[in-house]
């Protein structure tokens, strides 16, 4: 491979706004493995935002970005599996699997997609120290026509275009609006783009913590929700906590502590087989390797507030959960899955329909 743009290539990447900026250019934010391709001829490689290849999981769309981009490129862009019409992180997350074989089936029951949203390099140009407004342009013209399951992300410098797609946007499983500057230049690793995610709160169970690592502080408040069966579902954490608030937390929930989860109704946690009916702490993945799962038990008698964008399919949060305060005019039996707000659904090939 020999191109004007080479792996590996960290990402340009965005930082949190609470409201959609003015004349910039806007895209819909994906909700999947961000990633950069790499074509010269037959070449393809795929690399992750940490730079690592991500080729050998995804070989479905090698084949596909072979007879549908340029013969030398470099494009930015999102891998993303979509199921009934909106996107899916757990089918994706499937797919880092160390079995070429369990690959090869997942690639042919959940084929993955390509959006791309940027253009790095064409021919033998790097096109990294071009504005943004002009790659968008080469990038669409490179693009035209382009079949799924590669897909050019639909764009717009019409701010209220962008306000409506962060609301219907969200029922297809879109995670926001990404703002660019016009005249961005493409600088890896670095924050330069604004991103624009859905917020809401909600009141929740907390049933244990995990320790930090760095001694006998709080690292992660465990987080439930009880479900129309009146069990307690693990549903995510709580962890963005400053190390003096950690160690508060140790001291106030110590009236909760259990001395064991034998009576908690997360007892079966080290169960394997329990995790297949129940959302429990320390489910084994593939993600957590050799990570101590171990967690505190607490008598699930205190409730708090907090900040959430979105459910991965409707069961937990998607990203950790921003905590907000405690709620003691709250009581745990009413902390159900019927307070969250879901969303309108939205058709996923509307948000494709809309490239322009």
């Amino acid at each position: 491979m020999d191109l004007p743009v080479m792996p590996p290539v960290k990402p340009m990447l965005a930082k949190s706004v609470a409201k959609i900026p003015p004349d910039m250019q806007y895209e819909a934010k994906w909700d999947g493995f961000r990633a950069i391709v790499f074509r010269d001829g037959a070449e393809i490689e795929l690399g992750s935002r940490t730079g690592k290849p991500l080729t050998r999981y995804f070989p479905e769309l090698v084949a596909a970005l072979q007879e549908r981009v340029p013969r030398r490129c470099v494009l930015d862009g999102e891998i993303v599996i979509a199921r009934e019409g909106r996107l899916d992180f757990d089918a994706l997350t499937e797919r880092i699997h160390p079995a070429a074989s369990r690959v090869r089936t997942l690639a042919e029951r959940t084929p993955a997609s390509f959006v791309a949203f940027d253009l790095l390099a064409l021919e033998d140009e790097s096109l990294l120290d071009v504005a943004l407004t002009d790659r968008r342009a080469l990038l669409a013209r490179a693009l035209d026509g382009v079949s799924a399951p590669v897909h050019l992300a639909p764009a717009t410098t019409d701010i209220e275009v962008a306000r409506r797609w962060f609301e219907q946007y969200e029922g297809a499983g879109l995670d926001g609006v990404i703002a660019k500057p016009p005249a961005l230049r493409y600088r890896q690793d670095e924050r330069l783009m604004f991103k624009i995610k859905h917020e809401r709160t909600a009141d929740v169970v907390v049933a244990g913590y995990r320790l930090h690592k760095s001694g006998p502080v709080v690292g992660s408040l465990l987080l439930g929700l009880y479900d129309d069966r009146g069990r307690l579902q693990h549903v995510g954490v709580s962890a963005a906590f400053p190390m003096k608030r950690r160690a508060e937390l140790i001291d106030e929930l110590e009236p909760l502590r259990l001395p064991d989860a034998a009576d908690h109704p997360w007892a079966a946690w080290a169960q394997e087989e329990a995790h297949e009916s129940a959302r429990l702490p320390g489910a084994p993945s593939r993600w957590s390797g050799k990570k101590d799962l171990s967690w505190v038990p607490l008598r699930p008698d205190r409730v708090a507030e907090v900040a959430y964008d979105h459910m991965e399919n409707g069961a937990r949060f998607r990203h950790t959960a921003r905590f907000r305060r405690w709620r003691p005019d709250r009581t745990p039996e009413s902390c159900t899955y019927a307070q969250l707000d879901e969303p309108v659904r939205y058709d996923l090939a509307e948000v494709f329909g809309t490239a322009g």
